[in-house]
């Protein structure tokens, strides 16, 4: 596996070895031992044990997020999609960092297999960019109602650049989802 620091630091693009034949291929999509290893060689800590595992399937142009947990039940979640193709976005709402509201985005797809580690005091979120987009998250804490927020997925303060040529299909949930400048965020 390779794992490659992004522009924030924390969040991790994975990519795991692929070996293919003719018959078709095989990867370890994950491993706890290498995972932490990864992290590691980035001087990254290791994250508190993955304790559910989720799954979405999307049509184009669903867009989901931007999601979080607070304390104290954050999430940390390692992300990938199995079918098709979303472009994943993690945000950093921590007050305290220096990169408050800055935010990364990167194509995953079953053909490039990349997955994304966003850690705990960011939040996420994802566009479908295909039909029939399935994707795979593991999650460090499991899913508690009072504990989730959300954030405003066009909120100009953080500026996303979306990819063009899709019309977003919100939750009312995420349509109605707050301001980073009136969120209630990590500290």
């Amino acid at each position: 596996m390779k794992f490659s620091a992004t522009v924030l630091p924390g969040v991790v693009i994975i990519e795991p070895a692929v070996f293919g034949d003719d018959r078709g291929w095989f990867m370890e999509s994950f491993s706890q031992p290498r995972f932490v290893a990864g992290l590691a060689s980035l001087d990254l800590p290791a994250p508190r044990p993955f304790m559910q595992d989720n799954e979405s399937f999307s049509r184009r142009g669903v867009l989901r997020g931007l999601h979080y947990q607070l304390p104290p039940q954050p999430q940390g979640k390692l992300v990938r999609v199995t079918h098709g193709a979303a472009f994943d976005v993690a945000v950093d709402i921590r007050r305290s960092s220096p990169h408050f509201g800055q935010w990364v985005g990167v194509e995953l797809s079953a053909a490039n297999r990349r997955q994304l580690w966003i850690p705990e005091g960011f939040a996420h979120g994802f566009v479908a960019l295909e039909d029939d987009t399935r994707f795979l998250y593991k999650t460090t804490d499991v899913y508690a109602k009072d504990c989730e927020r959300s954030i405003a997925w066009n909120d100009p303060r953080i500026g996303i650049q979306w990819p063009a040529g899709l019309t977003p299909l919100l939750a009312p949930k995420d349509a109605a989802a707050p301001a980073l400048a009136q969120a209630e965020v990590f500290a």
